[in-house]
């Protein structure tokens, strides 16, 4: 195996343990319903995930109720009352929020996805400090340093990396009026870990800063 695979696989490594974890989400941006700060905050929601694949849906809702009920929020997850997968009527909404008997409904849907394209150069070897019009790794005096330094770049062949960014965007709705009370956009990096550690990554991140900004 190059040693520069190498390197990259042990950094991969370290990442996904406690030293230097990576945080496949971030949030772009939020925004609170100037007429809700101050207010009560919610006790009783639905969860409801807007995605294509029924099994993440259920994952999410599932570890995003659990994460609202370990912070004091009674939430429900909305496949239990619309088991059907796919859009739906107004009408089907209004007698599923009412049937569950929530005030507020958080719905989670994915806006885009999108590819980053990464590419590194060869490994560069070095440093070494020899003179002369040997190998100098690119650091040393003289025509060695020189010759080391232009040729590094060739050492080994460039590294092509893809990253998947899913972009998702989050609401909080009172189901009184569906007026938008909290939102939240983010972008997720696939690739570091597991689906389901990136679900619960992305659900602590949520409920926290839904914590922090004095919504629940």
């Amino acid at each position: 195996m190059p040693l520069r695979r190498h390197l990259l696989l042990l950094c991969a490594t370290a990442a996904l343990g406690t030293g230097c974890a990576v945080n496949p989400t971030s949030i772009d941006a939020q925004w609170v319903n100037p007429q809700y700060v101050g207010k009560k905050p919610v006790r009783n929601l639905m969860v409801m995930s807007a995605v294509r694949d029924a099994t993440n849906r259920r994952i999410f809702e599932d570890r995003m109720v659990a994460a609202l009920q370990a912070a004091g929020v009674k939430a429900v997850q909305s496949y239990k009352f619309l088991p059907e997968d796919g859009p739906a009527s107004e009408e089907r909404l209004r007698s599923v929020v009412a049937q569950a008997g929530v005030s507020h409904a958080m719905v989670t849907r994915i806006i885009n996805v999108s590819t980053q394209v990464n590419v590194s150069p060869g490994m560069v070897m070095g440093p070494a400090w020899g003179p002369g019009w040997g190998w100098g790794g690119g650091w040393g005096p003289g025509w060695g340093g020189f010759v080391a330094y232009q040729n590094a770049v060739w050492a080994s062949p460039p590294l092509v990396t893809t990253t998947q960014n899913v972009h998702a965007d989050t609401r909080l709705f009172d189901t009184a009026n569906a007026e938008v009370l909290w939102s939240a956009a983010t972008t997720t990096a696939t690739g570091y870990t597991s689906i389901g550690a990136m679900i619960e990554q992305f659900v602590q991140l949520i409920v926290g800063t839904m914590t922090r900004d004095g919504v629940i």
